[in-house]
């Protein structure tokens, strides 16, 4: 056994998939499958199997995969300190992020950060919030819509970043589209068009229907904001996206601000997040390796922190 042939059992553990930890190691299929079978034999028994076209861990596998985590976080650890000596950012910096933080948010920061520390090879990920919660382990920060789900890896901390607002959008010629905002009865009366499950506006909508007691109709289920702006351009019910996406429309869209008018002030709780604000959420932070953060990934924190006005310690 070698400390290599540990860490790369770490990364496909948590990959679950062999060609994808050897992208991240840089390393190829046949030297990744070469250290995990020299490991096996070290140990004597099976340490995973393959499952179509991934790999599933053992008991044994699992159990040495929790040593083979923790010899990461030590060399991480190590590299952490190494950085804070030399003072210099480099290395590589995996984001991984929501649809509203990827689309609307992160362009800006990430140029402004590639501008400050060109020796840091960026790479960023998008998904819906269940997505990029599920790739977690493989990122060094990662950016969500809504609540902070339970069951995150122990080493993982979550910073509150920004507020958003979900609000509907109809067409301009909508019977709802010369207002300004409705009421969640009121857009129950309409035909919905939704994102696909997993999306953190989804949740935060349904959640708010449920709790005013109400069940409307959802027409059709698409992946991505455009997706479902162009269903409701093509007449086929009420959408809901970030406020963030409707700065640069055109006019054909209208967006409406959900508020506490008909049907909607006694009915729905404190959870939605329905009030004077809108249906809003908070976006959050998560840095999943906090024990040992790689320095870009404090130093990206820190710049993401201080663009929404967040006290930096």
């Amino acid at each position: 056994m070698t400390p290599e042939q540990l860490l790369t059992f770490a990364y496909v553990a948590d990959a679950g998939n062999i060609s994808r930890a050897g992208e991240l190691l840089h390393l190829s299929q046949p030297a990744v499958s070469g250290q995990l079978r020299a490991l096996q034999e070290w140990f004597g028994e099976p340490l995973y199997r393959r499952r179509g076209h991934g790999v599933v861990l053992t008991s044994a596998g699992e159990r040495l995969a929790e040593q083979a985590r923790l010899l990461r976080q030590a060399y991480g650890q190590a590299r952490a300190v190494r950085d804070d000596w030399r003072n210099v950012a480099s290395g590589t910096l995996r984001l991984g992020a929501s649809t509203t933080p990827a689309s609307y948010l992160l362009p800006a920061l990430v140029a402004e950060f590639r501008q400050r520390y060109p020796a840091v090879t960026l790479h960023l990920s998008d998904g819906n919030t269940a997505q990029i919660v599920q790739r977690l382990p493989l990122l060094d920060m990662a950016f969500i819509e809504g609540e902070v789900p339970a069951g995150l890896p122990a080493d993982t901390q979550a910073h509150p970043w920004r507020r958003d607002e979900v609000v509907a959008v109809v067409r301009a010629d909508h019977p709802l589209g010369g207002g300004r905002s409705a009421s969640l009865a009121q857009l129950a009366r309409y035909s919905l068009v939704m994102r696909e499950p997993g999306s953190g506006v989804r949740r935060l909508v349904e959640q708010a229907f449920a709790q005013a007691g109400l069940a409307p109709e959802v027409a059709l289920e698409l992946a991505g904001v455009e997706g479902v702006k162009q269903a409701v351009r093509a007449g086929l019910g009420v959408g809901f996206v970030s406020a963030m996406s409707m700065r640069h429309e055109d006019g054909s869209l209208s967006a409406l601000r959900i508020g506490t008018g008909e049907g909607t002030a006694e009915s729905t709780g404190a959870g939605t997040g329905v009030g004077a604000e809108g249906l809003a959420r908070t976006l959050s932070i998560l840095l999943p390796h906090a024990g040992a953060p790689a320095r870009a990934a404090v130093l990206f924190l820190e710049l993401c922190r201080r663009a929404a006005g967040v006290a930096v310690a």
